[in-house]
């Protein structure tokens, strides 16, 4: 009997040695496949994550604004149209959006800055979480600065397209005529950079929560292409991946902002051309209940 002792000592040791090396492998495995899922999906750039974080907000609450106590309310005023009118000017607008296209070929003609301003002030009345407005659009019309934009995105489009986005993802654009070559940068005259703010500051420098960050500066970039449409100009939604510290840098913006969006805007050149794509009918995008 004791003669075995020796013999079973060794045998726990050895199970206990494999189970440790057994659980190294298994978090070793984990975190492979988290890379490979981050590797997978390349397009979730850390940018364009809201990073509204109200855990965060509480543990350094010192360094937070809380929110004002209150804001006069006053009467809204409405103007109702006749339901005939109602359904022409639905239907009129409908038919104006209905033909904005996502145009890469845009003329260098200057456009009056006073539209550009209206447009930005239109985008500005998007809702936004607890009326935060989130937003700041950098207007660059400088040739040499949007040719540095330029670089910057076609060096990293052009690692998107070859390593990052992956095979499906290429495939899918080959529709579209569309690579990591971006001239219309250079030759818009005016590039709208779309910064959501993660967060703001009072004037007393104290940090102030910007709820749904990223979505309200979503919507207020939808606003923003129905308002070009409606002054007759073009522009290309563009979401540069990865370029988003760099461009930030260059325009000297705060850390509390992320790029989230590019337009170049502008009248479509001459040579202009769009794929021949059709939209989904009603149908399919419309449930009633």
């Amino acid at each position: 009997m004791y003669s075995l002792t020796p013999v079973l000592i060794a045998v726990v040791c050895v199970l206990i040695v494999w189970i440790f090396k057994n659980a190294d492998r298994g978090v070793e495995r984990r975190k492979g496949e988290a890379r490979a899922g981050s590797e997978a999906r390349p397009w979730v750039d850390a940018d364009l994550k809201d990073s509204t974080d109200l855990q965060q907000v509480e543990e350094d609450a010192d360094e937070w604004q809380e929110s004002e106590e209150s804001v006069e309310h006053i009467p809204f005023s409405h103007t109702r149209y006749p339901e005939e009118e109602m359904v022409m000017r639905s239907q009129e607008f409908y038919e104006l959006l209905n033909k904005r296209r996502s145009v890469r070929f845009i003329s260098n003609e200057q456009v009056p800055m006073e539209v550009i301003e209206n447009v930005i002030k239109t985008a500005g009345t998007a809702p936004s979480g607890a009326h935060t407005e989130p937003w700041t659009f950098v207007v660059v019309k400088d040739p040499d600065m949007k040719h540095q934009i330029r670089e910057i995105i076609e060096e990293e489009e052009k690692i998107n397209y070859l390593k990052r986005m992956g095979q499906r993802w290429v495939t899918d654009l080959k529709k579209l005529r569309t690579n990591w070559i971006k001239e219309y940068l250079d030759t818009a005259p005016v590039l709208i950079l779309i910064f959501k703010q993660v967060h703001g500051f009072t004037a007393n420098g104290k940090k102030k929560v910007h709820y749904y960050n990223e979505i309200s500066v979503s919507i207020a970039c939808g606003i923003l292409l129905a308002a070009l449409q409606n002054a007759g100009l073009v522009t290309v939604t563009t979401t540069p991946l990865n370029c988003g510290p760099r461009l930030r840098v260059l325009l000297s913006r705060p850390t509390n902002e992320k790029l989230l969006m590019l337009l170049p805007v502008g009248y479509p050149s001459k040579e202009a051309t769009v794929p021949d794509l059709k939209r989904k009918p009603l149908d399919q995008v419309m449930v009633t209940v």
